[in-house]
């Protein structure tokens, strides 16, 4: 989440007409994330008790003819027992609207705090709640095709051009040879499905151990269901600057979604290639967020060298190791 789009508060005030949920008391932007415009909302609530929205404005990266399978998505999986949040209708019925310029939806708000640094019993849950998604998004009709996907990694590495050397020496040729290695390593005959594809924990809302919500779906999308796996462990089982490797994170996360999903014997030997794609594909998005992000928008910036740390590891660690035995 981020803000690049500035909603003055009259603006959101008649907004907010549209829907039966009372009147403007407040709004912050949220500085984490970014891809969208955020804000916090709280107001009076259609009784006046009050009550809390999450406001999101879809910027550039988001393709406005995707938003019917976002919203779509989250009915189908709401309606299946997940956790997680719907987009509000307005007094016409319609959930898309515009706002300032952009495309925006008023979204339901999830209790819950997102963890930093998670416990081996928090990866459990996460990993559990992984598998919940998977087995609740099948059966559903809509498809989007991954965009970002390998040959998306070619076309950021070209955009990232002679900046990834200012980030770090050699980085290029690092990218370069990793690039090489999953032309001719990536599986193409695993299951595939609907995956969130950010699975990180600051889109986990927990209460404790236990897991009250999964957020941000934009990334969502169809591919090889086990390449979410490999997303989800890449960013719980690490250091936040990815320097750490947590086994007993890992080996936990990995228990909670055999648990709830399970992977064929073809998925769990894919783990450690799938693992480094997902590696590389954070490393390129924070790469070219790192050189291009505007210097005025209120977004909190990743380090991508924390993704770099990440794929050395799955490159030279053994498969048992990094994911625990089935």
């Amino acid at each position: 989440m981020a803000v690049y789009t500035q909603v003055p508060a009259e603006s959101l005030a008649d907004f907010l007409t549209r829907y039966d949920v009372g009147s403007l008391v407040s709004a912050k932007g949220i500085a984490e994330g970014v891809e969208n415009s955020n804000y916090l909302v709280d107001t009076t609530g259609r009784d006046g008790s009050g009550a809390r929205f999450i406001l999101t404005l879809y910027e550039k990266r988001v393709d406005p003819a995707d938003l019917p399978f976002f919203i779509d998505l989250l009915d189908h999986l709401g309606a299946r027992g997940c956790k997680v949040p719907r987009f509000i209708a307005d007094r016409k019925g319609a959930r898309l609207q515009e706002l300032c310029g952009r495309p925006a939806c008023l979204i339901e708000f999830l209790a819950g705090i997102s963890v930093t640094e998670p416990t081996p019993l928090q990866a459990q849950a996460a990993g559990d709640a992984l598998g919940v998604l998977h087995r609740a998004s099948e059966g559903f009709a809509g498809e989007r095709p991954n965009a970002l996907g390998l040959g998306d990694w070619h076309r950021l590495a070209e955009a990232c051009g002679t900046g990834l050397e200012d980030i770090q020496p050699g980085l290029g040729d690092r990218i370069s040879a990793e690039l090489a290695f999953l032309d001719s390593h990536w599986p193409t005959n695993l299951p595939r499905g609907v995956i969130h594809a950010d699975l990180f924990p600051d889109n986990v809302l927990m209460k404790g151990d236990a897991v009250t919500g999964l957020i941000d779906f934009y990334f969502s999308c169809t591919d090889i269901r086990a390449y979410d796996v490999a997303i989800t462990h890449g960013s719980w089982c690490f250091s936040f600057d990815g320097a750490t490797f947590h086994q007993n994170r890992a080996e936990a996360l990995m228990a909670g979604y055999r648990a709830s999903h399970g992977l064929s014997p073809d998925e769990e030997k894919a783990l450690p290639v799938l693992g480094r794609g997902a590696a590389l594909r954070f490393l390129l998005t924070r790469a070219f967020d790192w050189l291009n992000t505007p210097a005025d928008a209120l977004v909190t910036r990743k380090d991508p060298l924390a993704y770099l740390r990440r794929l050395e590891c799955y490159a030279t660690t053994p498969a048992d190791m990094l994911f625990g035995r089935p």
